[in-house]
């Protein structure tokens, strides 16, 4: 008795903490509100944690698409490290980009000068959105540069955002490498370095963290600040996901800029399972890269569920942005949800709770969110 009563206590703080549309029925707090032990240990120490969740209800009738979001502690001012879920925006933008340019398209094969790592940019794109590969994603940087990839979002409405960092190597140089592109079998190209200006400091909320963090191998006894890094708050994950799912919902100029053929093979890479793309499926099992639903598991995913996704995880840090459809059962939504795990408030020192707390919440926050969509009453 004890125990349903704290669950409808808790249920009442959390339709109070989610701001909705509506209160009645509110699926995000029926969903935290789960008995389910990996969200019960997140939801009972949430501030620990930074949890920030953005759920979207999908509901078709005829030719219309209504979209319904339901928020949990989402506020932009509220600084988490994004990792890789930058890399979803820098490889639309550089299929964008890919039109401008009459010699070129994403089968061109292409390399960083100084380096001998040959691809074509379908390749690169392919690479990201299966494995997550950080190279990959610093030569589309490489091809875009900063400034034009913040410029051309903030265009699109997808604000705030600042991309101003490669990932894995966490070069801050502001110019870009040149880059090698084969027009044709004889004939190469050279791109002109392009000049990014100098990120400035972000002033946000929780920009510091932590009580330490190692770097070359010293301890510094002081927060973390991550306020010359990317941001790339949940609203905006979820924003640019949207465009990509319904481009039809915005207006011409708040769309990215891909024909259809583009649009068909982005999708396709984001759906897309490392056995499928060519990697070891031991290695890379079907949820490597999707946390929400089978993060925890290495089970197969069905063929009939498809999710179009991003992933990212880095400084403790966990995020999934995604797209969830189960043709079978008629089940759509869209889910992004970010969490931190890092109990002793050291960075740096590669002790993270990812699998004992966060790929579980994640994994279990899916199938919670899944399993609502599963019973919920649609227009025929």
């Amino acid at each position: 008795m004890l125990k349903i009563l704290k669950l409808t206590i808790l249920l009442l703080l959390l339709l109070l903490a989610c701001k909705t549309k509506s209160k009645e029925n509110n699926p995000m707090a029926l969903v935290l509100a789960s008995p389910n032990t990996s969200i019960r240990k997140v939801i009972d120490s949430v501030d620990q944690y930074e949890v920030q969740i953005l759920y979207t209800q999908i509901d078709r009738s005829d030719d219309s698409i209504v979209l319904t979001d339901y928020e949990f502690q989402l506020d932009d001012m509220n600084y988490f490290y994004p990792a890789s879920t930058v890399k979803l925006p820098i490889a639309v933008l550089a299929l964008e980009k890919l039109n401008l340019i009459d010699s070129i398209n994403r089968h061109t094969r292409y390399y960083i000068e100084g380096d001998s790592v040959e691809n074509t940019f379908a390749e690169d794109i392919s690479k990201i959105l299966s494995v997550s590969d950080n190279h990959a994603n610093n030569r589309l940087l490489e091809f875009q540069g900063q400034d034009d990839i913040n410029s051309r979002l903030e265009n699109k409405g997808i604000h705030p955002v600042r991309i101003s960092h490669r990932l894995g190597i966490h070069s801050d140089d502001v110019t870009t490498k040149p880059l090698i592109l084969y027009i044709n079998d004889s004939t190469t190209g050279t791109s002109t370095p392009i000049i990014n200006s100098e990120p400035l400091p972000l002033n946000l909320k929780r920009i510091k963290k932590g009580v330490g963090f190692y770097e070359n191998d010293s301890l510094h006894s002081e927060p973390f600040d991550f306020s010359f890094k990317n941001y790339y708050p949940v609203s905006s994950q979820h924003g640019v996901l949207k465009r990509i799912i319904f481009p039809e919902l915005f207006k011409t100029n708040e769309r990215f800029n891909l024909n259809e053929d583009q649009r068909e093979f982005l999708l396709t890479a984001m759906h897309t399972l490392p056995k499928d793309a060519g990697y070891d499926p031991q290695e890379y099992y079907d949820g490597y890269c999707k946390f929400f639903i089978y993060g925890d598991s290495k089970e197969n995913i069905p063929e009939h569920i498809k999710i179009y996704n991003k992933v990212g995880f880095a400084y403790g840090t966990l995020t999934d942005c995604a797209y969830i459809t189960d043709e079978k059962n008629n089940v759509e939504f869209m889910l992004t949800a970010t969490i931190l795990v890092n109990s002793d408030g050291i960075f740096n020192d590669d002790k993270y709770e990812y699998d004992e707390i966060g790929i579980p919440f994640l994994a279990a926050l899916g199938r919670e969110f899944y399993d609502f969509e599963l019973k919920r009453k649609k227009a025929p």
